[in-house]
């Protein structure tokens, strides 16, 4: 079937929200090619294996929202997936471990929960503290129950069932906590898991902030089996339903004409036409280079051209020949300073030496009977924190999506060398010594983070400005056929985020609430049309696509 050049639509890239749509539009009778330019299906969902031991997740560390009713499950589940992508629950009395050097907190899920943590922990911020949960709580609620809405609501309908989210929505989070009043230290706690949406307090809007809580708030979870999982039930959703992904496939141009997209021009010469076309690549290449300046307002070119995007990683990927130290299955955020606004303001002007925070994520003990996590009585875990985004501090003037070649270059090696150094030296503040026991020590920059994904400084975030506080653009374009989504859309980054992006951009194109229809239980993908899964299953393979399924130089797992 990939033999054929003309589809229905086209997604280009196949991150979660390309997948979503994708898959979506496939079992609502649309012809579906995704086209992926790396080897793999799942953008920052994806996983890599090294020594034929380790499996890495990039960007999977944890859920939220899983359990029965969740925005999640019920996206996969509307596919036919629910018994093929399972959930793991982390502790729910404190599924994260915040730790600043005055004080230490885990966050559990529930929000009388939280609340009650907050003020054991933080009791000369009480009544402020008050003031902000309850604003929080009710926007993140607001925000969940329009989107779960059957209805289709007018301005009017907005504003009667959001008031604290037209209030108090599009606010820098630092203005609500100005309003409430709160300590330095406070706003830390509060704000120690930004780095979830790669923005601080100044920049993040009380919208983004609370709905992320409220996400996680309703319960922390692990995909059974790690990140790749999601990816390979979509492919096969995808496939099932008459779709096809080809992977090692760089989409160039997104081809128009008379305004109306016609298809999509590959690097190796080849076409495919389509009338509709889903892009799910980085936002400021989609319209700048893709589709080109030309075929959109020039208001918008501009602020396309000089938005600011959300911060960058670089990540640690570690492997030790022991079992880590005994500890809740809990998320680690570490912190050098009780003050988030002071850190932030350091990223700003690029000053990173000393490394002041990190986020830890402990895959070998999310899942532990993960097949390829680690062998028996080896440990696996990330090491995560924020860097500046511009360019010049790893050595190089332009990013790899330019085609820039930068892995051999002395600066970058040897800025990469010294900040593994230091990312090292402060782990081993936050949680012991174990350099003794490293079996294998790998580092991503925020330019590796830009080789495999093409987005704009290597962030897994999005736009944090495109023209305003908290603006961000829809799924549709002004160029007819031409769609967006992922990480860079109103709906948000993050997989359940660019996940609910995708639904909402096969509902704008097929004219059906499916949010909504999936969540009230319906199935509109044929779970009897999806392939047997047997011991030998890869879902790393799966996500390379039926035509490169059993390609040369996939990295196995010897178990």
């Amino acid at each position: 079937m990939t033999n054929r050049d003309d589809w229905d639509a086209i997604v280009v890239g196949s991150g979660i929200g390309g997948l979503v749509c994708a898959a979506y539009l496939a079992v609502t009778g649309r012809r579906v090619l995704v086209l992926e330019q790396h080897d793999v299906a799942g953008g920052n969902s994806h996983v890599f294996r090294r020594r034929r031991a380790y499996e890495f997740d990039v960007g999977v560390h944890y859920l939220g929202d899983c359990g029965p009713g969740g925005v999640l499950p019920a996206i996969l589940g509307g596919l036919g997936l629910d018994k093929r992508i399972t959930y793991r629950e982390m502790d729910q009395d404190g599924f994260d471990e915040i730790v600043l050097p005055s004080t230490s907190m885990f966050m559990p899920a529930g929000w009388d929960r939280y609340r009650r943590r907050l003020k054991e922990t933080l009791p000369e911020d009480a009544a402020g503290l008050d003031t902000f949960l309850d604003i929080c709580e009710a926007l993140g609620t607001e925000m969940r129950s329009a989107l779960l809405s059957g209805e289709e609501l007018t301005v009017a309908d907005l504003v009667a069932r959001t008031p604290v989210t037209l209030k108090w929505g599009r606010h820098p989070l630092s203005g609500l906590f100005d309003h409430c009043g709160l300590s330095a230290r406070a706003r830390t706690v509060l704000a120690a898991q930004s780095p979830n949406y790669g923005m601080g307090p100044d920049q993040a809007t009380v919208s983004m902030h609370a709905t992320v809580t409220d996400h996680y708030v309703r319960g922390a979870y692990y995909p059974e089996g790690g990140g790749q999982m999601l990816a390979a039930g979509l492919v096969e959703s995808l496939e099932a339903h008459g779709g096809a992904l080809l992977t090692r496939a760089h989409v160039t141009r997104v081809l128009v004409d008379g305004g109306k997209v016609t298809g999509v021009g590959l690097a190796d010469g080849r076409s495919f036409s389509a009338p509709l076309v889903v892009s799910n690549a980085d936002y400021r290449r989609t319209v700048l280079d893709l589709v080109g300046a030309e075929h959109f307002p020039a208001k918008l070119v501009t602020k396309t051209r000089e938005a600011a995007m959300g911060l960058p990683f670089a990540t640690l990927y570690i492997a030790l020949d022991r079992p880590l130290p005994e500890r809740r299955n809990a998320n680690l955020w570490w912190y050098a300073d009780d003050d988030i606004g002071t850190y932030y303001r350091r990223l700003a002007e690029g000053d990173i030496d000393p490394v002041s925070f990190l986020f830890l994520s402990f895959a070998s003990q999310k899942d532990p009977q993960g097949r390829a996590v680690c062998p028996p009585g080896h440990s696996n875990f990330q090491v995560m924190t924020l860097c500046p985004p511009e360019y010049d501090r790893w050595g190089v003037t332009t990013g790899p999506a330019d085609g820039t070649r930068y892995r051999r270059l002395g600066a970058y090696r040897k800025s990469k060398e010294e900040f593994t150094e230091a990312m090292l030296t402060a782990t081993e503040r936050a949680i012991g010594p174990f350099r003794d026991h490293i079996t294998h020590l790998e580092a991503a920059t925020p330019l590796t983070h830009e080789r495999y994904t093409l987005s704009t400084g290597g962030t897994p975030f999005g736009l944090a400005d495109w023209g305003g506080v908290g603006v961000r653009p829809d799924t549709r374009t002004q160029v007819e056929g031409l769609h967006v989504v992922g990480a860079n859309t109103r709906y948000g980054s993050g997989i359940t985020g660019v996940a609910v992006g995708g639904i909402a951009c096969a509902s704008a194109i097929v004219g059906r609430r499916l949010m909504h229809e999936v969540h009230d239980g319906a199935v509109l993908g044929d779970a009897d049309l999806l392939p047997e899964r047997d011991e030998r299953w890869d879902p790393l393979a799966v996500s390379r696509g039926t035509g490169r399924r059993h390609a040369r130089g996939l990295a196995g797992i010897d178990r």
